[in-house]
């Protein structure tokens, strides 16, 4: 059995709670990793001196700081083309960007193409595990999970479904959403590191017999996961309420059918009512945060004391298009500044509450034991924060009071450009190549 013995600087928050997290630092810590797992930690004179690390190849990573891979809870697939547009909100932006760009999808040439520039962006951002909205095309899921394979990420993702309220030829019915959905589980689900999740748009766009349709099909993928989205903007959860006027709110239009569980990951939630939030807690789902979409397209300070105090586990999304980007670390930032606007009524993050939301929390929601954290007995999956020498980055590093202080300036100043590693599962992942630029104008003005 192969094995490498790590020595770094290394920070990891093994839990939480969220308002107290509390950082582990080490200076100069030793992993040593046997065949993708770390199979001892500890200081360097203690782990070096061990048996089975003397023959272990040594690398010396002291140069930068080592992370946990961060843990994105909410991504979509078909969205990475139409990032940075601004200036709509929810169900504007939905018909005018996402949704003429997610059509795309039923090309499997284009969905290849975007797939790569998904995968290749999530690797280059530190991202090692997703939850990813797919498409509302089978086959260009079943692309996604091809290219996922190859990547080395750690990707859960599923057939996006609607028959109702959106673009014709993104419609389905519940019987062929059931079909295709069993389909892609039965050849992805469980493979390597892919997992399914069972993925309705949202009650929007789903009826109640496309979601009694994803009940059951969350019934026959053992292990499966259960994602959608859930008041996010006014408009929508005042739509919601006319489509199901039988429902309490908005979280009943799932519960009803049995799809809130502790397999649940339920996107935005920016304006819950007391009632759900007691109901999330009791059921062990999660609320994937994400921050940058939510200021982007207006949607609102999402309450996150509000949830932490009613017991709702919460984690990070970068949610892309209606974001910023795949970037963890900014959305690290914009949760910070979310939480300092709202006030007395935020929650006050301290740069270790930020690291477990982007790490650990994650990986709780996405109910992946084997990462998180760099403890022994989890996954190598680690990101390499080492800024280019002369950045303000490793300026303003090389100045930093002690470790809380370091990872703070990591989470304001860090982006992509200083990520030199990232591992999976102990292997190097490099992502896939993204297809080369062309500009369909022109990038500057004539004369």
């Amino acid at each position: 059995m192969s094995a490498t013995l790590y020595r770094a600087r290394a920070l990891d928050v093994p839990d939480g709670p969220l308002g107290g997290a509390v950082l582990r630092s080490d200076e100069d810590l030793a992993l040593l990793v046997r065949d993708g797992v770390i199979e001892a930690r500890g200081g360097w004179a203690e782990v070096s001196r061990l048996p089975a690390s003397r023959e272990a190849a040594t690398v010396d990573l002291r140069d930068g700081v080592l992370l946990p891979g961060f843990v994105d809870t909410h991504v979509h697939f078909p969205q990475v083309r139409v990032i940075g547009g601004l200036g709509k909100p929810l169900l504007d932006w939905l018909q005018t960007c996402a949704l003429p760009e997610e059509a795309r999808m039923i090309d499997r040439g284009y969905a290849h193409e975007v797939a790569a520039d998904l995968l290749s962006g999530l690797a280059s951002s530190g991202t090692t595990s997703a939850l990813v909205f797919g498409a509302h095309d089978a086959d260009a899921v079943d692309v996604l999970f091809t290219a996922a394979e190859a990547s080395g990420l750690r990707i859960t993702a599923g057939l996006v479904t609607g028959d109702r309220l959106l673009r014709e030829e993104l419609h389905t019915d519940p019987e062929t959403a059931f079909r295709q959905g069993l389909d892609l589980a039965s050849r992805w689900h469980g493979r390597g590191r892919l997992r399914y999740a069972v993925t309705p748009r949202f009650s929007l766009a789903a009826s109640d017999a496309m979601l009694a349709s994803s009940r059951a099909l969350l019934d026959a993928v053992e292990g499966s996961l259960f994602t959608t989205h859930i008041n996010e903007n006014g408009h929508e959860i005042a739509a919601v309420a006319e489509l199901f006027p039988g429902s309490r709110d908005y979280l009943d239009t799932y519960e009803r059918h049995g799809l809130v569980t502790p397999r649940s990951v339920l996107a935005h939630n920016v304006h819950p009512t007391t009632a759900e939030l007691a109901r999330l807690a009791a059921t062990g789902a999660s609320v994937a945060h994400c921050p940058t979409s939510n200021a982007s397209l207006g949607s609102g300070l999402f309450p996150m004391r509000e949830h932490v105090e009613a017991g709702v586990r919460v984690a990070l999304g970068s949610d892309v298009g209606g974001g910023s980007g795949f970037c963890l670390l900014k959305e690290m930032l914009q949760a910070y500044f979310a939480q300092q606007l709202l006030g007395p009524a935020g929650l006050p993050l301290s740069p270790a509450d930020l690291l477990h939301l982007a790490t650990t929390a994650g990986a709780q929601a996405l109910g992946l034991d084997q990462v998180g954290h760099l403890g022994e007995g989890m996954a190598f999956d680690a990101v390499l924060i080492r800024p280019p020498v002369g950045s303000t980055l490793d300026t303003v590093l090389r100045h930093a009071e002690d470790a809380l202080d370091a990872l703070a300036k990591i989470i304001v100043l860090g982006t992509p450009a200083d990520i030199a590693s990232v591992w999976v599962g102990g292997q190097v992942v490099n992502g896939c190549t993204p297809t080369p630029f062309t500009p369909k104008v022109p990038l500057t003005t004539s004369p």
